[in-house]
């Protein structure tokens, strides 16, 4: 999953991203309103942090102008606002949740990983196809009940296509979704890492659906 942080604090930014990062997701970061609107227009996030109090174009305009383009990306903002008037204001601008400053930084990450289940269609923060459970709290995947040590590319990986169970999801996007702008798109980097999945699961989830992409399905509907 690829993240973007648009906080003006360089301090708060680094520690959002970095707790973000050990979280598994790759991370953006934009330190103002104009920076924080062109990357969240331009790049396929996720889901966003935007913190409400932003130089150069406030992070209710941000969020306002996003929407307006039909930008759909879940949204948490930040403030120091406690009046509930403000976070009305938010809400009502687009906003999907809120966190008032000061946070501890796993209620961020725990807002985030309901923003993204809730924004696939999903409940619980366990997912579950066939024997393969992955935990988004806890980054384990186990199979039959057993453990299975992923890289933090693979685990990337398989959790995109178990948030995305039962569609198929192309190269092009898993690239978008798990990679940052500098990554080579002509590298074999998605093949060789499915691959490297499926042995390590043991089981037939991954079907490679040709010249399409690849599609996450339990056993029993392959």
């Amino acid at each position: 999953m690829r993240l973007l942080v648009v906080e003006d604090n360089r301090d708060l930014n680094r520690q959002l991203a970095g707790a973000l990062t050990d979280a598994g997701y790759v991370v953006d970061r934009a330190f103002d309103g104009e920076e924080g609107h062109y990357l969240g227009d331009s790049e396929p996030y996720d889901a966003v942090v935007l913190d409400i109090a932003l130089p150069k174009m406030d992070g209710l305009s941000v969020l306002g102008a996003w929407r307006r383009n039909g930008r759909a990306m879940p949204v948490l903002i930040l403030t120091v606002r406690d009046r509930w008037s403000d976070k009305v204001k938010g809400i009502d601008a687009g906003a999907d949740d809120y966190v008032v400053k000061p946070f501890h930084l796993e209620e961020v990450l725990a807002r985030v990983r309901a923003l993204l289940r809730r924004s696939t269609g999903h409940a619980a923060s366990e997912f579950t196809c066939g024997p393969v459970r992955l935990d988004t709290r806890t980054g384990r995947v186990a199979v039959d009940g057993n453990p299975i040590k992923l890289s933090a590319h693979e685990y990337r990986l398989l959790s995109y296509l178990m948030h995305h169970v039962g569609r198929i999801v192309s190269r092009t996007e898993l690239i978008e979704h798990l990679y940052d702008q500098d990554f080579d798109r002509d590298s074999n980097v998605i093949e060789v890492c499915v691959g490297r999945i499926r042995k390590k699961l043991g089981v037939d989830l991954i079907q490679t659906v040709r010249g399409l992409g690849y599609l996450l399905t339990p056993p029993h509907e392959g």
